[in-house]
């Protein structure tokens, strides 16, 4: 039979259920306004009957708690990281473009591009009524050509220095991935020491979950959580935590891996700034894919808006292929204008990567390229010669090619305008004589930053292959490859001696004729210059190009930012606390509590009866 003090034993137990109840939701109410809280909720079942010799067979024992466990649904978990990922992707990328399009802002002050280019054809044009032999009207349009370029030189220092702010902001994402990577393999192992002794480690839980929020921004983040088993099949009631981002795995178990940035003095375009990072794995060296189908999160968008070309990368058939040389032809950028190959950099064909360290064209007369050789660097792999030989016909891309509007593709864009331009500008005046009698040179030229000036006399002073049309070309030669935003120049001749500046093709003429300025006057809106447009326009262009590209990342983001708040109030109806319910809650488990203490009480008076009042004297 049943022990005498078996209901005692019975009521006990529901009054240490129900004390752990409340307690369960006292500690929900406490966190109701607590970031990334998951709910808890007491699991009661019943003790294990207890079998008498009696008819009836057996009796029940009373109520236990048996776990306190999360109300968390994985489901949610898992949309939110994928939206969170596109939404920190176009929140960065929308940063970004607007630092750029507020750097090619054309205003109406005295700083903008219309403004300064207008000027400048206005000074051209006080030329003609003041007289070209009037030294004030002479350094008035020089000055006002020199300020044209200075307006190019600080769109380039701007672009670059918010290129090398990406880069550094790379690194600091890494660093913070590194440190997320270990503390989610530290709460891994401090979930499963708990766990596998039979409790839930839900606060450690929360503290992960939340951890996974964070990094889902940075990155795609992907889980996966499975039983651990024994050697006999047995399911030890613990699991084991794995961590993906980018499709690669970040943590397993208690393990972790760590990502590790790479400079080098190669680049992937002509005006890229030195040192840009690379990320691979500390543990296999492997490249970090970062900007693959599966990428995502702001780092992606770090790397879109750093390296991005509009996938405008050059490209050509590989016809050449040894272990000193690579040489490609039918080349997707045929103007030198546009051609914008790093001096020193990489050309992928298929999986192989191969780095060179200078290169040489051939080109037409009228700046046409046919192709390019490159001259490898001594540090490359994979040159042996029957590879070599495989390459020959495939595909081989200079640099990266990136399919994104970013710093490099509007640092293109403006080099090829300023190019365009400056040529035209060149070829006009190159036809005259100064006011000395001289035959006049180049007039914007190109100064790098050691001081080396450039007149593209090598290019203009070329004789091409009858047969051909063709001249070859180094990556040093003085040509327009060397005139970029950051090089751009009024001829220093012509700065500190106004006399040299061609107003007439012949100056036996007189010095006040003017059939050059004439003819200087039509680029500034009578000739097609950039894109099929003038170049007064050449900015409304660039402008429309990020414009599209600001308003597109901006409804995504907005998009995204909505998706966010619906799918995070779903996981939160789930998983969060509701005031209500929990006060509901607190009555029901009461009532149970008090109900207990009541069969306490009764108990007691049912003993006190027995013992007390029925003995026999």
């Amino acid at each position: 039979m049943a022990s005498t003090f078996m209901g005692l034993n019975i009521g006990r137990s529901a009054l240490t259920t129900y004390q752990t109840a409340v307690n369960t939701t006292a500690n929900n109410i406490s966190n109701v306004q607590t970031e990334g809280y998951t709910r808890q909720t007491t699991e009661i079942s019943a003790t294990a009957a207890l079998r008498i010799n009696e008819k009836y067979g057996s009796v029940g024992t009373g109520v236990e708690a048996t776990a306190i466990t999360q109300t968390r649904n994985l489901y949610y978990d898992t949309k939110y990281w994928e939206n969170n990922s596109s939404y920190g992707l176009y929140e960065q990328k929308l940063y970004y473009l607007d630092q750029i399009q507020g750097i090619l802002k054309d205003d109406t002050t005295q700083n903008g591009f219309s403004t300064i280019f207008g000027n400048m054809f206005t000074a051209l044009d006080s030329v003609i009524t003041d007289g070209p032999s009037d030294a004030s009207a002479r350094n008035q349009f020089i000055n006002k050509a020199q300020s044209l370029c200075t307006y190019f030189n600080a769109l380039y220092t701007d672009l670059q220095d918010l290129q090398k702010d990406c880069n550094e902001e790379i690194k600091t994402s890494v660093d913070s991935i590194n440190a997320m990577s270990e503390k989610l393999a530290l709460l891994n192992k401090e979930i499963y020491n708990l766990e596998v002794r039979g409790g839930s480690a839900n606060a450690l839980r929360d503290e992960r979950s939340a951890l996974l929020d964070e990094l889902s921004k940075m990155v795609k983040v992907e889980t996966d959580e499975v039983d651990v088993y024994n050697t006999n099949g047995e399911n030890l009631g613990v699991t084991t935590y794995r961590v993906f981002i980018n499709g690669q795995v970040l943590v397993d178990g208690f393990d972790h891996r760590n990502l590790e940035i790479t400079s080098s003095e190669y680049k992937n375009n002509q005006c890229d700034i030195d040192g840009l990072y690379d990320i691979v794995w500390s543990d296999t060296k492997m490249d970090f894919a970062v900007s693959g189908g599966t990428a995502g999160g702001t780092l992606k968008a770090l790397f879109e808006m750093r390296d991005g070309n509009n996938a405008d990368a050059e490209f050509g058939t590989v016809t050449v292929a040894n272990e000193t040389t690579i040489t490609i032809t039918d080349l997707s950028i045929t103007d030198l204008a546009a051609f914008s190959v790093a001096d020193k950099g990489s050309i992928s064909i298929g999986n192989y990567t191969y780095y060179y360290d200078s290169f040489t064209m051939d080109m037409s007369a009228d700046g046409t390229l046919s192709s390019v050789t490159f001259q490898l660097a001594d540090q490359n792999n994979n040159t042996d010669s029957e590879l070599m030989d495989k390459l020959v016909g495939k595909i081989g891309t200079a640099g990266t090619s990136v399919d994104a509007m970013g710093v490099p593709y509007y640092m293109s864009q403006i080099n090829e305008f300023i190019r365009t331009f400056a040529k035209a500008f060149n070829d006009i005046e190159r036809t005259g004589q100064t006011l000395d009698g001289e035959a006049m040179g180049t007039f914007f030229t190109a100064e790098n930053i050691v001081g080396t000036v450039y007149g593209y006399e090598e290019q203009y002073g070329t004789t091409y292959d009858d047969t051909t049309g063709l001249a070859t070309f180094t990556d040093q030669s003085d040509t327009y490859y060397q005139l970029t935003a950051g090089t751009f120049q009024v001829n220093i001749q012509s700065i500190r001696n106004a006399n040299y500046f061609a107003t007439t093709v012949d100056i036996t003429n007189g010095t006040d004729a003017y059939d050059l300025i004439t003819k200087l006057e039509t680029l500034q809106a009578d000739v097609e210059m950039f894109r099929g447009d003038d170049a007064e326009s050449f900015l409304e262009t660039l402008l429309s190009d990020i414009s599209v590209d600001t308003n597109k990342a901006d409804i995504f983001y907005k998009n995204y930012s909505n998706l966010a708040s619906s799918i995070d109030n779903q996981r939160t109806s789930v998983s969060g606390v509701d005031e209500d319910e929990e006060a509901l809650d607190l009555i029901r488990f009461q009532n149970a509590y008090n109900l207990a203490s009541k069969m306490i009480s009764v108990m007691t008076e049912l003993y006190d009866k027995l013992i007390n009042e029925t003995g026999v004297t």
